[in-house]
């Protein structure tokens, strides 16, 4: 819920709602499209969720019934609004929590419920473009959901330009840290690769201070590229001779993985973006089948004691500092092509439909 006054009471709009209305609390979050607020929903009688129900001759009853957690949605003056359940832990929490042990099934789970939700954006032709631990929030039964949608954009014509300004640094694929406009899932995958690494590692894999930085962090983690290695490299607008790094192998960063892990993050992380893994080949990949299996849900380590989120308030490792166009959601002159806004917003309709 945005730019609403505090306190106030707002009608549910949906029939097939069990809700008499909505009542905005405190503020929880602010993002680069949106502010969060925490609220309360107010249940309506029984004969009367009866009474709406009978007279729904829209379909929304059913829509509701396969996605229970877009629990409404309204408009108010110039702003939409989405009532949401409330999750309040996230997996950069979790990582950060240094007394939370993880074993090697929990990371399991953590990346199975990713690339599934991964998968369905991807499927639904939606670029998620901000994958990170802090956007990938918790429930109170374990459940991981991607969230913060803001930079997403739908996907279908390869040959439209978008912007390379996408993705927080760290995660952000070498082909967008050298301007690429045309691209596709790929940078979502490289990001998912990043967040991997950071599950076993238990600190992010390679954190450069600026777009230059992070690409010499990255050839010094897995080598420098050639043309072989990512045919059309030299063509992209940022490119520049760079510093010749041998590739190591991922086995002396990632001491503790598996040989599974480590074959899948190896193709997470491959430079060429045509020949990174895709989410559907990635929840096909026999890391996913062989032991051990992926932790439930339920069981999965939390942020015991708010430890977590006490270091992620500043305490722990700083987030990059974008550009402040960036951090602000302000549009650069020429950054955006091809309307980007006009099409991101059939964006939650074609997730939620």
């Amino acid at each position: 819920m945005a730019d609403l006054e505090p306190t106030r009471s707002f009608r549910s709009t949906t029939s097939s709602s069990k809700w008499s209305h909505f009542i905005k609390d405190k503020k929880v979050g602010e993002g680069t499209y949106a502010t969060v607020y925490l609220g309360w929903a107010v249940p309506i009688r029984k004969e009367k969720v009866a009474e709406r129900l009978a007279h729904d001759h829209t379909g929304e009853r059913e829509r509701l019934a396969k996605d229970k957690k877009l629990i409404d949605v309204f408009s108010h003056k110039t702003n939409l609004n989405l009532v949401l359940e409330y999750l309040d832990a996230d997996l950069e929490m979790v990582i950060k929590n240094k007394t939370v042990v993880f074993s090697a099934a929990d990371v399991k789970s953590w990346m199975l419920m990713t690339l599934r939700g991964l998968y369905h954006c991807h499927r639904n032709f939606i670029l998620h473009r901000d994958l990170k631990p802090n956007n990938l929030l918790l429930a109170s039964d374990g459940q991981l959901k991607l969230a913060d949608f803001g930079m997403a954009r739908d996907y279908g014509d390869p040959h439209k330009k978008m912007t390379s300004v996408v993705v927080t640094r760290w995660y952000r694929a070498p082909e967008l840290l050298l301007g690429a406009t045309r691209y596709g899932y790929a940078i979502d995958m490289w990001a998912v690769g990043c967040i991997f690494a950071e599950l076993m590692l238990r600190t992010p894999f390679m954190a450069g201070d600026s777009d230059i930085g992070q690409l010499q962090i990255i050839f010094k983690a897995l080598g420098t590229p050639t043309e072989q290695d990512w045919p059309g490299m030299k063509e992209l607008d940022g490119y520049f001779e760079f510093q010749q790094y041998p590739k190591p192998p991922l086995r002396s960063i990632l001491t503790a993985a598996s040989p599974d892990a480590l074959n899948l993050l190896e193709q997470f992380l491959l430079f060429d973006p045509l020949k990174r893994i895709t989410a559907e080949d990635a929840l096909k990949h026999f890391y996913f089948r062989n032991l051990p299996r992926p932790t439930p849900p339920h069981k999965l380590p939390r942020d015991v004691g708010g430890v977590g989120a006490k270091r992620k308030e500043g305490k722990g490792e700083q987030q990059p500092q974008e550009n402040g166009a960036q951090q602000r959601g302000v549009k650069r002159k020429g950054e955006f092509e091809g309307d980007e806004d006009e099409r991101g917003a059939k964006i939650a309709r074609r997730l939620f439909d």
